[in-house]
């Protein structure tokens, strides 16, 4: 009995080993498959907005090897697996039919011609990179193919392995492949072309422009009459389909948006699929548009262009032109300018107006003072060094006049108009506001294409929501698709109102200034625009808005490199309005009326009309300009029968005829009337009756009263001399100057003095040849380098 138990013994311990080799195999297939098959590095791709591809970079590894995707197109599907695994959708990842075949091949040909592998096994093959082709990696991948069958569903094997399969040289993937040899997508192949891509894995030596043509041309056919068998395709089909040739030398991948790539191989995009919100069409026209001007620009030495264009409703960039593509890299083309930082210029100078309406500082059409100006020793002047003594502050937007916003700045407060850029948007505006004075709006400050062109399209979109009763949020542009706009509160944002009266104002694309060569620009449709030249011609600019589109332009050179020609309305603007000539046409603006009330406005002045305006028009107005002062430009005045003035002093009241003048003050006047020739002057006193300070018609330009003023020492260690600067309502009366008593000359017609005083408090009178005098008091404090 004892030999009997142990042989039962021996058996049973024998199905326990066996049992416990069968658990340990399982264990080992169940945890056999590594949590990522591939790891390798891909390349970064850009598609645009309706998945064409607008560029790719190159793996890290130096392969093309695309995200890998998951799905397959219908054509690579069926022509893959007819070629590699024709039971693929019914086996488990191993096929033993496939197996024995191979094997039967294999000795009927005395050589291997065929491994049997599946596709999960061939996927598996490629995960296991630099592995021998043996006994031992052979069963490895039946093993971990089969366990693969388990995780991953049919489709998703497929995906793997298109995306990771051989296809010739340094391409891997179906993606990268099709792009590489055919030039698009893998949706949009032939059948002939899936079927080339589908035979390239099993021999990707043969896809060589001028080797193995033959043969690869045999395979590829050989599948074609396997896909016509099985009934993928007609005879037609199959006709068409062989008579195709093989791609000749690889096209060049598309390189359309080469800075938006960039900036994706830089963050965390890098090695992705990024679906962009461009255009593709529309980037390749901007694209030429700006190659156009380039090979224009350049012969005056200006080489570095930028385009951005924002579909105003998504707040998407349909358009990135980082810079003009030149083949100089000296030249900075590799620099992306869009969200660079550059002068400003007058770029700015719509948000001061629209802000100034917004705050009820001024109504649209308001007199500024525009008279040659210094304020705490800053001096500006107009580009064309002309002065209208006053101007409206629509014309004066319009016409990029400096002194005039100047003065509006001076109202509206450098701090308010600082915050107030800073809430719109301008990222860039990041030092105290006492940093940059009132240069702010003259160039002071810096800006980027990119901030600037938001700021615009939001404007625009405050009107568009207004006009369909939506609230309106601020949205941040972006190119990348799935990108979730950064929305603050909209009380952040200029009122309809404002933003109207102020894109209104800026239609005005007919510059009158000759000697700064302003041209006409004609267009189908309404575009509010705005040009800026920075100092020392190193940044021009051009921004314009519609209710769907907003422009950005910026011309230069990437180095700071000023040109004679780097201005805004000469190189930037024709590129703006060849850019708006190809975006679809669209409407202006719906008024805001809600936000607006018609007033009567003073014809003369701009402003709202007082009780004694003789002359006033019905306008509308932004609501918080109610706010404004009512004209202060219009007074009563008092005429004998002569059309003299007369007072109660000198003449009876009932002999005197009571009538409203327009009178600006003498420092204005005398810019006005030259450029106004309509206007009329205040009628003399009669003899005898001018006797008060409030018709004295001297008036001192500079120095400001109680002003300090340094006194500049010049390069050879000189002085430099003050102008002092007056003016009278009559050209043809002398002024005679004196300073502390002490008699300096006379002037006529144009009254300035060329003066360096001492240190110390000093009094400047002036008096006219006809007794008037005006005195003013100001101090010198020091010498200046």
């Amino acid at each position: 009995m004892k030999p009997f138990r142990g042989l039962y013994n021996w058996g049973k311990r024998r199905r326990y080993y066996l049992l416990g080799f069968i658990s340990m195999l399982f264990l080992i297939w169940l945890f056999c498959l590594p949590s990522q098959l591939f790891n390798s590095t891909t390349s970064t791709v850009l598609l645009d907005k309706d998945g064409n591809m607008l560029g790719a970079r190159i793996a890290d590894d130096g392969q093309w090897r695309f995200p890998p995707r998951d799905s397959v197109p219908y054509k690579f599907e069926k022509a893959i697996i007819q070629f590699e695994d024709r039971d693929f959708y019914s086996h488990i990842g191993f096929s033993l039919k496939a197996f024995s075949r191979a094997m039967k091949q294999n000795i009927s040909e005395g050589r291997v011609v065929s491994g049997g592998s599946t596709i999960p096994m061939q996927t598996i093959r490629l995960s296991r990179q630099g592995k021998s082709r043996s006994i031992w990696e052979k069963i490895i991948e039946v093993f971990q193919a089969t366990r693969m069958e388990w995780s991953y569903s049919k489709e998703e094997i497929l995906a793997l392995y298109s995306s990771y399969a051989p296809m010739g040289g340094n391409v891997v993937g179906l993606d990268a492949a099709s792009w590489r040899y055919f030039g698009r997508s893998p949706e949009n192949l032939s059948w002939a072309e899936a079927s080339t891509l589908a035979v390239l894995p099993n021999a990707p030596s043969l896809m060589h422009p001028g080797k193995n043509r033959e043969k690869l041309i045999a395979k590829r056919n050989r599948l074609l009459d396997r896909l016509h068998l099985v009934g993928e395709i007609d005879k037609t089909e199959l006709q068409l389909a062989k008579s195709e040739p093989l791609p000749s030398a690889p096209p060049s991948l598309p390189n359309i948006s080469p800075h938006v790539i960039d900036r994706i191989m830089s963050s965390k995009n890098k090695g992705k699929t990024v679906n962009s919100t461009l255009k593709s069409s529309l980037q390749i026209d901007v694209n030429n548009i700006v190659n156009q001007h380039h090979n224009r620009l350049k012969e005056n030495e200006i080489y570095n262009v930028s385009v951005v264009v924002v579909e105003v409703e998504t707040g998407n960039i349909i358009s990135y032109i980082g810079n003009a593509r030149g083949k100089e890299p000296e030249y900075g083309y590799q620099v992306d300018i869009i969200k660079a930082r550059r002068s400003t210029g007058s770029i700015l100078k719509p948000f001061l107006y629209a802000g100034a309406l917004d705050n009820g500082v001024i109504t649209p059409n308001q007199l500024i003072q525009d008279v040659p100006t210094i304020i705490s020793g800053y001096a500006p002047k107009n580009y064309n060094e002309k002065y209208d003594g006053a101007v409206p502050a629509s014309r004066a937007l319009s016409r990029s006049l400096n002194v005039p916003i100047v003065k509006l700045l001076q109202e509206f407060g450098v701090q308010k108009f600082h915050n107030q850029l800073n809430r719109m948007g301008m990222t860039t505006i990041d030092r105290p506001s006492s940093d940059y004075g009132l240069s702010l709006v003259l160039g002071g400050a810096e800006a980027s294409l990119m901030d600037l062109t938001s700021i615009y399209a939001n404007m625009a979109k405050v009107l568009n929501d207004f006009s369909i009763g939506r609230k309106s949020k601020f949205i941040q542009p972006t190119y990348v698709k799935s990108f979730i706009n950064n929305r603050v509160n909209d009380n952040l944002l200029l009122s309809p109102g404002a933003t109207w009266m102020t894109f209104e104002a800026m239609l005005a694309v007919s510059r009158p200034d000759a000697e700064a060569n302003w041209q006409q620009f004609s267009s189908s449709q309404k575009i509010a625009w705005k040009t800026g030249t920075s100092f020392g011609f190193r940044d021009a600019w051009a921004i314009g808005v519609t209710p769907k589109y907003a422009v950005g332009v910026w011309v230069g050179n990437a180095d700071g490199e000023g040109r004679p020609g780097i201005v805004g309305v000469k190189a930037a603007a024709p590129i703006l309005f060849d850019v708006f000539k190809i975006l679809p046409k669209s409407d202006w603006f719906d008024q805001p009326f809600d936000e607006m009330k018609k007033v009567p406005i003073c014809k003369h002045s701009g402003f709202r009309a007082s009780d004694v305006c003789e002359v006033a028009d019905s306008a509308w107005i932004p609501l918080p300009c109610l706010n404004t002062v009512a004209c202060p430009y219009h007074k009563v005045i008092h005429l004998d029968n002569s059309g003299k003035r007369v007072n109660s002093d000198c003449e009876e009241v009932s002999n005197m005829h009571i009538t409203s003048w327009f009178v600006l003050p003498s420092i204005i006047e005398k810019f006005y009337r030259n450029n106004n020739p309509n206007y009329q002057p205040l009628p003399p006193f009669r003899k005898g009756c001018a006797t008060t300070e409030e018709v004295l018609p001297i008036g001192i330009i500079y120095p400001k009263s109680r002003s300090k003023i340094y006194v500049p020492i010049k390069l050879d260690g000189t002085l430099s001399k003050t102008v002092f600067e007056a003016s009278h309502r009559d050209n043809n009366v002398k002024i005679y100057w004196h300073l502390d008593d002490v008699y300096l000359g006379e002037t006529m017609r144009i009254h300035q003095m060329e003066l360096i005083p001492d240190e110390g408090k000093h009094v400047l009178t002036l008096v006219d040849e006809l007794g008037n005098e005006k005195i003013r008091t100001f101090e010198v404090v020091g010498k200046s380098e």
